[in-house]
């Protein structure tokens, strides 16, 4: 019990649960969903050859998507997934105007045999926040 009373003990107890609750703040705050950054995007499309697929309609897609997205809208995404990737261990990386669109769609997928999918955190809009290229129907932006 003198373990609990000696005031160091005790400062280094505080110390490792505040540094191990700053450590899980960044999960706890995006609800364990595990999405990715655009620049953790970016890496995952040039390393790792993600397949991106781009779940908005038509027209969202038409006014700008990432240069190497797919268009699959998400109601035609489940019978038409594996047509696309063709490698299940494949990462897939999936991409929407905010981001809820593709985390309800990440489950779809990874119910088709998918072992890695992520999501754009902040879908496109957060794409062109952070600088990157969309690719309109007329050209790149």
């Amino acid at each position: 019990m003198t373990f609990f009373t000696n005031y160091i003990n005790l400062v280094l107890i505080a110390i490792v649960l505040i540094s191990g609750g700053l450590l899980l703040w960044p999960t706890l705050k995006r609800g364990g969903r595990g999405g990715v950054s655009a620049a953790e995007a970016t890496q995952m499309i040039n390393r790792r050859n993600a397949v991106v697929i781009d779940v908005r309609s038509a027209d969202e897609f038409a006014k700008g998507h990432l240069p190497a997205a797919r268009h699959l809208p998400v109601g035609e995404l489940q019978g038409k997934v594996a047509q696309f990737v063709k490698n299940k261990s494949n990462p897939v990386l999936l991409v929407c105007q905010t981001g809820q669109q593709s985390h309800k769609a990440a489950n779809l997928v990874k119910e088709a045999g998918f072992a890695e999918v992520h999501v754009l955190d902040g879908g496109v809009n957060a794409w062109q926040q952070a600088g990157m290229p969309v690719v309109k129907q007329g050209g790149t932006k």
